[in-house]
């Protein structure tokens, strides 16, 4: 499950029922595509202070299995989010601490390709509400 339209954070609810909750402004900086990184070398394009501080989804879209595009409302919408990265990059408390530890979350394939299934029906169904 993914909640998000139009909030100030984004839930990513996976099949084990972790939930990681991204501050919408911080996924929007979090954006990798040639509008925001450079291809060669890697460096930052995106300068933060032209995101605004309540940049919100207006939009999440499928990409394939394994990852989700989102169209923000400061009309950035390039962006590609897979959703291993997501998990593994999890911001809750807990995840931190695997990290810290030198551990790390991997997320199963099957988990993948059932979170994608599930949103081919679901996704557009989920709103401010």
């Amino acid at each position: 499950e993914i909640v998000g339209l139009l909030r100030s954070t984004i839930t990513f609810v996976w099949d084990d029922e972790h939930k990681s909750v991204y501050p919408a402004r911080d996924l929007r900086l979090a954006c990798r595509c040639a509008q925001c990184i450079e291809e060669m070398t890697g460096q930052p394009l995106l300068d933060p202070t032209t995101v605004p501080p309540a940049v919100r989804a207006r939009a999440i879209n499928l990409v394939g299995n394994y990852a989700c595009n989102i169209d923000w409302s400061d009309g950035h919408s390039a962006g590609i989010y897979n959703f291993r990265t997501l998990r593994a990059d999890c911001p809750c408390d807990d995840c931190k601490a695997l990290r810290a530890a030198g551990r790390k979350y991997n997320v199963p394939v099957y988990e993948l390709a059932a979170l994608a299934a599930h949103y081919k029906s679901d996704i557009a169904l989920i709103d401010a509400g």
